[in-house]
């Protein structure tokens, strides 16, 4: 029985219409460790997630198709947690047995006395069974990624070099995990200062990679990297020599990208299409960085790990539709999100990382996020990724938009307390009631000049289906300091001031060119070329492409246009987009 078989058996006709119905991301349980590798189906259909609660490992097991789950606590430390189960019913995982040891990995058997380096826990009987240990290599490598069986029988696990800055190395193996051989890539570019940044990214080289096998049996890998882009690598024998590294057109910079292949045969690919802030000046920073962070060889602080991302391919890779926010960081605004949860997980409070397995009716159960407070399983429908609209009237209130700003906070890795490279934020576009008096609510920015704040630039920032052709609008009422609207192909924080710099289109309106004490509509109607903007049907400009889009536009991002103290701040009712292609 395939594994799709096995998880429908053990449900109910009730339980197969629940699922059946799901469409958009739904949140159906909080896994016990960050996404990484600790998601696994057994044989007989049950999915588990291991991980820990209150420092003992459990797993959590469901036995509906992921509609609900129970913990269990495991008691064996020697048997295999979760793995992949490879042609020849063997199962496979590989861990790092010494310096990060698990944080960026999986639940890790107990190994043997003195065992070391890069190592596979083999099995016969699969999660839960007797391990055999197997050294894959005596490469210094760090956070291998779950092993993907290839149709070949060949078995390829990704991994992080650990030489400065960091490379993939692929390991192989044609015997199911007895043998192994090693191939190390060439690492991505070096990020290098140049405006808007005053200093540099954490030079990561490229690390973290996810494979791909195409259908004609090449190989697609993507990496993370300290660019604008993640970068990818190809191989046309089994993934026994590799092209030199290439940028994608996929946005992600110090983030997880994860690919799945569905068994009808597209491919999914989870990131976070976002932007961070450019890099201040490091020996300006207060209280000071330490060295290394000021040269690019620790972290500084993470300002893009607050949405991730799905698009969808049905041509292995080549191009990538949907684009669509996934997950938003529940704690993206919160005052006290360097310490919310205390320190006994030094994690990042991000939604990126990622692990995902395709589900009975094609449906998908992803992994993602770290730290306990942020990190969810959901399920969803990857046609989702195909609508081709969206509406924004904030009866959700503000759980659909990005809208955080940030405090002026301790930056680097963890100092005394919890609050790895984080700052803690506040909202910047608020609920208000509507001008009208009607009792119903409007969203409301303006520049704030509070000196604590990071940068006085407030807005809102709202993704949609990616399209190349299409058009949006704005139900609006523009406030005397002006509203900036942008149209953009990537997140980017809401307060960033150089957002225009990087998009295809950017426009302001101000309150003299709007009806008094009314409400006016702006729509913006786009293609590769240009853009026309529409102010109550009235054409106000047809704008240039100020940088190229090959994905489509994504996002509609709204900030308060002037400095702070010009003028009054505007609102805003509603949005909605729609696809012209």
């Amino acid at each position: 029985m395939n594994r799709l078989a096995a998880i429908e058996s053990l449900m109910s006709e009730g339980e197969k219409r629940r699922l059946q119905g799901i469409w958009a991301p739904r949140v159906v349980a909080q896994p016990p460790s960050n996404a990484w590798m600790d998601l696994c189906v057994m044989p007989d259909g049950e999915i588990r997630h291991y991980g820990r609660q209150d420092g003992a490992r459990v797993y959590i097991a469901s036995r509906d198709g992921g509609l609900s789950w129970k913990t269990v606590d495991v008691e064996d430390m020697s048997a295999l947690c979760a793995a992949t189960r490879c042609p020849g019913g063997r199962w496979i995982q590989s861990y790092w047995l010494a310096g990060e040891g698990g944080f960026q990995g999986s639940e890790m058997p107990l190994p043997p006395a003195g065992a070391e380096g890069w190592q596979a826990a083999l099995s016969e009987e699969g999660p839960g069974g007797p391990v055999r240990w197997v050294k894959v290599s005596d490469d210094d490598i760090r956070c291998p990624r779950a092993p993907l069986a290839l149709s070949s029988g060949r078995v390829l696990v990704a991994a992080n070099g650990n030489t400065f800055p960091m490379s993939p190395v692929v390991a192989r193996s044609d015997d199911g995990g007895l043998t192994w051989r090693t191939t190390v890539l060439e690492p991505a570019p070096m990020h290098e200062i140049s405006w808007p940044h005053q200093g540099v990214r954490w030079q990561n080289g490229a690390c973290e990679a996810t494979i791909l096998e195409r259908r004609d049996g090449s190989l697609l890998l993507v990496a993370r990297t300290s660019q604008d882009y993640h970068y990818f690598y190809e191989s046309f024998d089994g993934g026994e020599t590799w092209t030199k590294p290439r940028p994608t057109a996929l946005h992600g910079t110090l983030t997880m990208p994860t690919l799945l292949r569905l068994s009808s045969g597209a491919a999914l690919i989870f990131f976070c299409n976002t932007q961070p802030l450019p890099e201040v000046n490091m020996d300006a920073v207060w209280p000071p960085l330490k060295q290394s962070e000021k040269e690019g060889r620790g972290e500084d602080v993470f300002t893009n790990r607050d949405a991730s991302h799905a698009a969808i391919s049905f041509d292995d890779g080549r191009t990538w539709r949907g684009f669509r926010e996934i997950m938003l960081n529940p704690l993206r605004c919160a005052a006290d999100f360097r310490t919310f949860g205390g320190s006994d997980e030094v994690l990042d409070k991000s939604v990126h990382q990622f692990q995902a397995m395709e589900l009975p009716f094609g449906k998908v159960l992803l992994a993602c996020g770290q730290h306990a407070a942020c990190r969810r399983l959901l399920i969803f429908d990857p046609q989702w990724l195909l609508e081709t609209s969206r509406e924004e009237d904030l009866h959700l209130g503000l759980a659909n938009l990005s809208t955080q700003v940030y405090y002026k906070s301790v930056s680097g890795n963890k100092r005394t307390r919890s609050g790895h490279c984080a700052w803690n934020r506040a909202s910047g576009a608020i609920l208000l009631p509507d001008p009208d008096g009607n009792y119903e609510e409007a969203l409301y920015l303006q520049a704030n000049p509070d000196p604590r704040l990071v940068s006085p630039l407030q807005g809102v920032v709202w993704n949609f289906p990616a399209a190349k052709r299409g058009e949006a609008a704005i139900r609006l009422r523009p406030g005397g300091e002006g509203l900036t609207i942008t149209l953009a192909d990537r997140w980017f924080n809401p307060g960033d001031p150089y957002v225009g710099a990087f998009s295809p289109f950017q426009v302001t309106l101000y309150e003299r060119e709007c009806p008094a004490e009314s409400w006016s509509e702006c729509r913006l109607t786009w293609d590769g070329a240009g853009c026309d903007v529409l102010l109550n049907d009235r054409l106000l400009v047809r704008l240039k492409a100020a940088c190229p889009a090959p994905n489509g536009l994504c996002y509609l991002i709204l900030q308060s246009a002037a400095r702070p103290g010009s003028g009054s701040g505007s609102y805003v009712k509603r949005l909605s987009m729609r696809a012209l292609d």
